[in-house]
């Protein structure tokens, strides 16, 4: 009877976490900003999932789980067990979406990414993983209050902090590049986190 426990567990285990590998895989490297401690990460927290899904009492596996991830980077971050250097987060490598064939889209698309990426680097932690969490993972604000661990009113004037940091820090860019500050850089900013 124990063994039919354990595998009714197991499946349901397999069930909440293992759809959500690739968005906790995600999370973690922009948290980690390094692509083998975010794997080690991620292993981590599943384990530590698995070793405590007993006390999961349901609702929402994603947030969940996605909490037990953004602790772990967490942990690492604050014991220094993550490399000091950092390699650049390949946005082309961990997408899910096959590369268009028109090389001049193409290019756009990585000029974007890399912005995108140079903008987020410039954030705070806090701003980066409402970010990533919400515009990337997409994440309702009842879930990013579960997985932060904060009230939902927290949640919403976090991100619209976050999302002020990142049109300031897209400015700073753009200017950097010698590009133009469109008329309006809230429509800019807003166009390129969609």
């Amino acid at each position: 009877m124990a063994a039919d426990q354990k595998a009714t567990a197991a499946d349901s285990f397999d069930a909440v976490v293992l759809p959500h590998l690739d968005a906790a895989y995600r999370l973690a490297r922009w948290l980690l900003r390094n692509e083998h401690d975010a794997e080690d990460a991620v292993q981590e927290a599943s384990l530590r999932a698995f070793r405590y899904f007993r006390t999961f009492t349901g609702g929402n596996g994603r947030a969940w789980f996605l909490r037990i991830v953004r602790n772990t980077c967490r942990g690492w971050r604050d014991h220094g067990f993550n490399n000091a250097a950092t390699d650049p987060f390949d946005e082309e490598q961990h997408s899910s979406t096959p590369p268009g064939s028109d090389p001049e889209a193409l290019l756009l698309r990585t000029d974007d990414v890399l912005l995108i990426q140079r903008t987020m680097s410039r954030l705070p932690d806090r701003f980066r993983e409402l970010l990533v969490l919400r515009e990337l993972e997409g994440l309702s604000y009842r879930e990013l209050a579960d997985v932060m661990d904060v009230p939902m009113g927290t949640v919403m004037s976090g991100l619209s902090r976050a999302r002020q940091a990142f049109r300031a820090a897209l400015t700073t860019q753009l200017k950097e590049f010698g590009i133009p500050e469109p008329t309006d850089s809230r429509e800019e900013a807003d166009a390129v986190l969609q």
